[in-house]
This record gives structure tokens, C-alpha cells and sequence, in this order.
């Protein structure tokens, strides 16, 4: 088994980018609070959505773009393509938007097997055909070898947004009921087992997997979406820490109705991994109106995406605001941090 190489610097003033500021920690937000946002600053940027919402000749549209570097490239569950397609339709849907069309600018590295970059194109293609977008235009470059890790994957997206839809952290209200769709930590673990050799006798896959139809129900069903949120890189915690902090209330969870995979909870255990922390892929976050919840969690368990659908938690006024408090199972209250990183880096 090769090194197994954890990244969790302690959280000081840096000159020099390290590669915790990518992981979706304290870091990676004081990067973007101290350099990026106040450079780039707008309404639009300010509102720290998963999408920008554009108002265009009286429509809404939802714009978005990530990139990928995940090692390796093909993990059981998918492969950088299929994440980079499911990563952006994800952005696009947690606004609430129907995705309409992709882009995708490939940066490949010299000495790259053909016949891989071929399994990834057409991996994307068939990943954006299943969700009905299209895939319309790109770039490509070619960097030196040992330069490129292979190939990373820049992809940007645009949807349109239904007229009477507002999803937004800002629309988050006191009351409103937390739910997740599925069990969480499962991208994060699956990456690390394959990228470390070890052999748990488990099948743990990632959860890959494009939300935007799932979201379409929801939408369809009437829900009163107030927020949404894919718990990708930081996970659970982070996602909800990040919300809690835009919009200025109170979050609590509870420990107990967290659905965690049984493999995943024993690799986390064994490891000494915190699954709130680990990134997923096919789970999101969905705050709706407490008179609602069982509308939505009764929406959501009759897609295949939504049948783990549960409650974990709710919007309280009795916490300070912007903190995030985890109930325990022994009955103890844990406030939950941004880690400085991540537990493991380049997995999305």
C-alpha cells in the first residue's frame, strides 16, 4: 500500500498555495474571502450560490462551472467524466434549474493513453445523453509530462430557472427542515480504498450520480424549495456551515438519523475519518418548510436517487446564528468547525 498522505495543516497566515486551500475547508474559504470574492465582487458572486442567477430578456437563467482532478481517474461508481457531467448538472440543479447545455475544456497531459481519454469522452457523453443536455462546446490543451496528473476537466453549465422558482441560501427561514437524500461519506471512502490498495471485503461505491431530475420532482411536486445544497467537497459539515454562515441562522442536526453506509462507517472508523467531513457525490442538501416535510421526503422516496430520504435536522432561533450543532447519540451538543482542509484531497 503506497503512503497514505492526509492533509490537515494547522490553520496559519500561508505565502504560497498549499493544497488544503482546494478542499473545501477554512482555507479554501479564507482564499476565497481574502483574494478571490473581494477582487471579483458583484451582487450576483455575493450571493454564494452553487449557480449564478441571471435574469436575461425576462428569463432566469442558472450559469455555473467546476473542474476536476480526482485520482484516480476511474473508481468504481465512475470516472472523472462522469463526475465532471453529475458535478455540473448537480450545481445547476441545487438552483433549481433545468440543465439545458455543458461545455468541456480538457487539459491532458503528455504521454496520456488514448484509448483512457477515449473512455472518458465517451463516459461524458453518455452521462449527458441520460440526463438530456448537450455537450456544445470546449477546448483542449496539452501540458508537459509530469505536469498534468494525466488529465484534468473543466466543465461549465447553463440551465433555465422556472419563474416562480427561488432557491437561494438568502430564502433560508426558522423552522425550516433539514433532509438529505441518501447516505453520505460514500465518494470520499470509495476514492480513498481505490487509491490506497486496501481491501476492506466491502463493495463501497461512489455515489456519482446526476440530481437534476430528482430535483425536477421535487418541483413538480409543489415542495416550497427555500435551499440546496450538493455536499461535495467538506461534505456534510461544510455544506451546512457554509449555509449557515450566508444566510445567518442557526443549524442543528442530529447524529442519530444520519444514514451512513455500514462499510463506510467501519472504513471511517478504522481510519479515524469523520464522515460529516467526506465529499459526496449523488447527496444534497434540502431545506423546505416544516409543514412540508413530509411532502418532500415522500417526493423524494419514490425516485431511486431519493429512496434513503431523510430528515436530519432543522433551522432553529434559540442557537447563535451562523453555527452549526450536532446533537450526539450520548445526548451531548457538538458545534462542528470548517476543518483546515480536507481529511482527503483531489477526490472531486
Amino acid at each position: 500500500m503506497s503512503d497514505l498522505k492526509l492533509n490537515c495543516p494547522l490553520p496559519l497566515q500561508y505565502e504560497q498555495i498549499v493544497m488544503a486551500h482546494g478542499g473545501g475547508g477554512r482555507l479554501m474559504q479564507q482564499l476565497l474571502d481574502s483574494i478571490i470574492q473581494p477582487v471579483f465582487s458583484n451582487p450576483l458572486l455575493n450571493q454564494k450560490h452553487d449557480s449564478a442567477v441571471l435574469n436575461v430578456n425576462g428569463s432566469k437563467l442558472a450559469f455555473t462551472t467546476d473542474s476536476y482532478v480526482v485520482k484516480p481517474l476511474f473508481f468504481s461508481g465512475g470516472d472523472i467524466g462522469k463526475m465532471a457531467v453529475c458535478g455540473t448538472l448537480n450545481d445547476l440543479a441545487m438552483s433549481g434549474a433545468k440543465p439545458l447545455y455543458l461545455s468541456c475544456a480538457l487539459i491532458i497531459e503528455e504521454g496520456f493513453a488514448i484509448k483512457d481519454l477515449q473512455r472518458i469522452v465517451e463516459s461524458m457523453q453518455h452521462t449527458a445523453q441520460q440526463a438530456g443536455v448537450l455537450i456544445v462546446t470546449g477546448d483542449t490543451k496539452v501540458v508537459d509530462h509530469g505536469s498534468g496528473d494525466g488529465v484534468y476537466i473543466n466543465t461549465a453549465g447553463i440551465g433555465i430557472i422556472d419563474a416562480n422558482v427561488n432557491v437561494s441560501p438568502a430564502d433560508i427561514q426558522v423552522g425550516d427542515s433539514i433532509i438529505i437524500n441518501s447516505d453520505i461519506a460514500r465518494h470520499g471512502i470509495a476514492i480513498m480504498l481505490e487509491r490506497e490498495g486496501m481491501n476492506f471485503d466491502s463493495s463501497i461505491a461512489s455515489d456519482c450520480a446526476d440530481l437534476s431530475g430528482l430535483v425536477l420532482d421535487l418541483i413538480q411536486a409543489g415542495i416550497e424549495i427555500h435551499c440546496m445544497r450538493d455536499l461535495t467537497r467538506g461534505g456534510l459539515a461544510s455544506g451546512l456551515i457554509e449555509l449557515a454562515a450566508t444566510s445567518h441562522h442557526a443549524i442543528e442536526i442530529n447524529e442519530t438519523a444520519l444514514p451512513i453506509h455500514q462499510d463506510v462507517s467501519s472504513a471511517c472508523e478504522i481510519l479515524g475519518f469523520d464522515p460529516l467531513y467526506i465529499a459526496n457525490e449523488g447527496c444534497f442538501a434540502l431545506f423546505v418548510p416544516e409543514a412540508q416535510t413530509a411532502q418532500a421526503l415522500s417526493a423524494l422516496h419514490r425516485h431511486p436517487l431519493g429512496k434513503q430520504a431523510c430528515q436530519i435536522g432543522k433551522v432553529k432561533a434559540t442557537h447563535p446564528r451562523g453555527t452549526v450543532t450536532l446533537q450526539t447519540a450520548m445526548g451531548i451538543s457538538r458545534v462542528l468547525d470548517l476543518l483546515s482542509g480536507e481529511q482527503l484531497p483531489r477526490i472531486c
